[in-house]
């Protein structure tokens, strides 16, 4: 007798694998997904930073950041314009100059310590509620690489929160990790 092709025990079994391994890689997907948002979150705000401190140096003029701690959590840069031609470094949304493509909208929590954020024409930034610097938290149940990022006088650092906000951790810079 020829044993010619499979039975249909052999094929349910090779059907069952698959389908637990569609599964659990289903849910490991979703994990993934929800750590990169986080992180490309993060990674976007602190170029937005970056280039704020840039672009303040390069036209000699303070620029601002603000945030909106409530939903929608969005953050915007103004440019200070007002008086003209080079502004008086006081932050006045109504009458600086926004920059095009803000204000951006989060899809996670933003907390903000440290308050507004100003950068000046050498590139300093200064905090206005803590002049030793202020920390950007996003608030999320997954475990991303980057999900906070410290501030000081000089450096834009990203990093990591060692206890999460949804599990009782602060967002500042002793519990942001800098990478």
């Amino acid at each position: 007798m020829k044993d010619k092709g499979i039975t249909l025990i052999e094929l349910i079994i090779v059907i069952s694998i698959i389908g637990i391994l569609v599964v659990a890689l289903g849910f490991e997907f979703s994990g993934w997904m929800g750590k990169y948002k986080v992180e490309s979150e993060i990674k976007e705000m602190y170029v937005d930073l970056m280039n704020a401190r840039v672009r303040a140096m390069e036209r000699n003029r303070a620029h601002f950041v603000t945030g909106t701690l409530a939903p929608p959590y969005t953050y915007s840069i103004y440019e200070d314009t007002n008086p003209g031609p080079d502004g008086n470094s006081i932050c006045e949304p109504a009458n600086d100059t926004l920059i095009p493509a803000y204000p951006k909208t989060l899809d996670h929590a933003l907390t903000w310590t440290g308050g507004l954020i100003t950068i000046d024409a050498r590139g300093i930034i200064s905090p206005a509620a803590n002049l030793l610097g202020g920390t950007l938290c996003l608030t999320t149940d997954s475990d991303p690489d980057y999900d906070c990022i410290v501030i000081s006088r000089t450096r834009i650092n990203m990093g990591k929160l060692t206890t999460k906000i949804s599990d009782g951790g602060a967002c500042n810079s002793g519990n942001c990790v800098a990478r």
